[in-house]
């Protein structure tokens, strides 16, 4: 579902009046933040495969520090590889990353570890890789990556709609009280079994996915 439909599908269980875009007035606009952090909690509530990406960094030789483009800094790791050698790079501690480059002599060669290390200016995150590569290495981290903030009408929602609607739904009932009989505590606890009821059936197709949190 677009950015608009999901605004206008809660604007109709408000039982308010649809409108032609998210920006028509000042009412749908705040329908739209709650869409968007709606959309944000669902997202943290599972790692849902539809947000599954690749980040490549690509090494040059005597440079340790490479900034995963495009990243941000809500991504969560499913698995690193440096993919010119064929292995799997492992996470090294803060610590540890710190004794490799400054207490011994550093070594060169293919990465075998990595450390978040900050994030740029454009908010997105820094990696540190050990050994310091000595050449081109292609490395991979696939990831689960939010989507950015939907602000076109026709952004695709990339998550279950259920739930976002939902819990925009009940964002919209607390703002402005009781709402014909129902309360937003109520809306809340059918988000929760509308999430619940999207992660088990996504959870089927994936046996390694054995756990969510509520946010």
């Amino acid at each position: 579902m677009n950015y608009i439909g999901l605004v206008n599908s809660v604007l109709k269980r408000l039982r308010e009046t649809e409108v032609s875009s998210v920006s028509d007035n000042a009412y749908s606009k705040l329908i739209g933040e709650f869409v968007n952090d709606a959309k944000r909690q669902v997202e943290d509530s599972y790692a849902w495969n539809a947000l599954s990406d690749t980040l490549t960094a690509v090494t040059g030789a005597g440079v340790f520090n490479y900034i995963l483009v495009g990243s941000g800094q809500r991504f969560r790791i499913i698995d690193v590889l440096n993919d010119t050698d064929d292995f799997n790079l492992k996470y090294q501690t803060v610590q540890e990353m710190n004794r490799l480059f400054l207490l011994t002599s550093s070594e060169q060669g293919s990465p075998r570890y990595y450390n978040f290390n900050g994030t740029d200016a454009n908010g997105d995150t820094q990696v540190d890789v050990y050994p310091i590569p000595n050449g081109v290495y292609n490395l991979r981290f696939n990831v689960i990556k939010p989507q950015p903030k939907l602000t076109s009408d026709a952004d695709i929602l990339l998550v279950p709609e259920e739930p976002v609607i939902f819990n925009a739904v009940a964002r919209a009932m607390a703002e402005r009280g009781e709402d014909g009989g129902i309360q937003s505590n109520e809306m809340y606890a059918i988000y929760n079994q509308s999430l619940a009821d999207a992660i088990a059936i996504e959870s089927s197709r994936y046996e390694e996915e054995g756990q969510w949190f509520a946010s």
